[in-house]
């Protein structure tokens, strides 16, 4: 499998040379030469496949070049020890991506992308400098996922003031090899910050740079997993109990609801488990709606996807009008959300044209106001409670499904919403309208963390000094 840039210049290169280098240099994002389908034989069993093994399945067309089998069976078990819950939640399924050490869904890139980089550069003597900015939970993750390894130091870029108080915790509290830059500007800042440090020659003859944004393809990659395994339980008709971290109140509400969901499986509740999975993906940079992209062309049964934004509805827009205008992020309490000028949006339109990206695709926004309305109204019907971007999700499904306008045409068969990060991160904005969400032991232990970061304008000279003083 080859990789080229998004710009269409250069020759192509192998896995480990997109990975390793992050961005083309060209500035374009790196793409596979093709996206091939799952085998007919994994197609057929993806219904009754264990999660690991549809990892492996999902991950190893795009790798095998550079990794062998057997090795990339260690890294997605070493990745993964959490799956993907796929809950019942009134009338419809939640994909629950918070089951890793983070609670976030950049939780399945990052620790693939960690053991993936430390076998590539396995002999290697120089140093490699991780450069990534976030708007919430990348950082988190990616901190987490490289913290500790030998060789590879992390710097994470975040908008000042911008990110929860856990979330800034989870970035700036774990020294060693991770330094914190704060950022005094927005999300598109830090972004294109870590993008013109990768372009600055003076830098890279300096340091080995690589990034973890969803910029690198190696990051998007192992995203796919979470789709063609809720696909294939929807298609083997059958879904989870829920896990430790499922944010449900009170066991007997929960048990009334699992069993009136079981029952809709046979066909007496309210849910369809007929037909291919409709996903609804809360949306900010892009590259988890690429992800599921991916999986939907390798065959995964999925009939479409709902780009669910807030306010920065730049992607909205252009499906809408077929006019592409990056613009300022805007601040919400969808934080990780708040992108104007989303990267993944090149790699989108670099695979697909604007007539297909429509037909598998339907954009909408909402509110911060219907934001928490949702929270609130899901909290009071299902006892369940939603993080505010699994909330902009739920409400942009209730807004299609009312409109008869989701993929495909009318609702014909099952829906799911990605609850892309747990509802405890974002406690200050949940409890005022829900009540306050159940805490996860690893989320305690963030709590007890002092963030330690240095604030930097939001200027590249400012961005090199400050790594000139982190690689010394």
């Amino acid at each position: 499998m080859r990789y080229y840039s998004t710009r269409g210049k250069g020759e192509g290169v192998s896995f480990a040379a997109a990975a390793l280098t992050g961005l083309a240099p060209d500035g374009g994002l790196f793409v596979p030469e093709e996206i091939k389908r799952y085998a007919p034989a994994v197609l057929t069993s993806l219904g009754t496949m264990g999660f690991h093994d549809i990892a492996v399945e999902s991950i190893r067309p795009f790798v095998e070049d550079d990794i062998p089998p057997t090795v990339l069976e260690d890294l997605v078990h070493g990745a993964f020890p959490f799956e993907a819950p796929l809950v019942a939640v009134g009338d419809r399924l939640v994909l629950e991506l918070f089951h890793g050490p983070t609670a976030a869904f950049k939780d399945f890139g990052a620790r693939f992308m960690a053991r993936a980089f430390a076998y590539l550069r396995r002999g290697e003597d120089r140093p490699l400098h991780i450069l990534v900015a976030t708007s919430g939970d990348t950082g988190g993750a990616v901190a987490d996922g490289f913290f500790g390894l030998e060789g590879i130091a992390v710097t994470v870029l975040y908008p000042k003031g911008r990110v929860s108080p856990l979330q800034e915790k989870q970035i700036a509290g774990l020294g060693g090899n991770v330094s914190a830059l704060a950022v005094e500007g927005s999300f598109d800042d830090c972004q294109r910050l870590v993008k013109a440090a990768f372009s600055d020659e003076g830098l890279r003859k300096r340091l080995v740079l690589s990034s973890a944004n969803s910029i690198n393809v190696a990051r998007l990659i192992p995203q796919t997993v979470y789709y063609a395994a809720a696909a294939g339980k929807v298609l083997g008709g059958h879904f989870d109990a829920d896990g430790e971290a499922t944010p449900r109140i009170a066991h007997a509400i929960a048990h009334a609801i699992a069993h009136a969901a079981a029952n809709a499986v046979r066909g007496i509740g309210s849910i369809s488990m007929k037909g291919p999975l409709t996903l609804c993906v809360p949306s900010g940079n892009f590259g988890n709606l690429t992800a599921g992209l991916y999986a939907l062309k390798m065959g995964a049964p999925i009939r479409g996807f709902i780009a669910a934004t807030n306010i920065n509805k730049t992607v909205p827009d252009y499906l809408s009008s077929g006019i592409y205008e990056a613009r300022s992020s805007l601040a919400t309490i969808s934080n990780a959300m708040d992108v104007g000028a989303p990267s993944n949006f090149e790699r989108m339109t670099a695979h697909w044209p604007l007539e297909e990206l429509r037909r598998m695709i339907k954009g909408i926004f909402i509110s911060d106001d219907d934001t928490r309305r949702t929270m609130a109204a899901v909290y009071s019907g299902s006892g369940y409670f939603l993080d505010p971007h699994g909330a902009v999700a739920w409400a942009a499904a209730d807004k299609l499904i009312a409109a008869g306008d989701l993929p495909g045409g009318p609702l014909a068969g099952p829906l799911a919403v990605l609850a892309t990060a747990h509802p405890a991160k974002f406690a200050e904005v949940v409890e005022p309208v829900a009540g306050p969400p159940p805490m996860l032991p690893s989320l305690k232990k963030v709590q007890e963390r002092k963030a330690s970061a240095r604030t930097i304008p939001a200027e590249l000279s400012a961005l090199i000094d400050a790594l000139s003083i982190t690689a010394q």
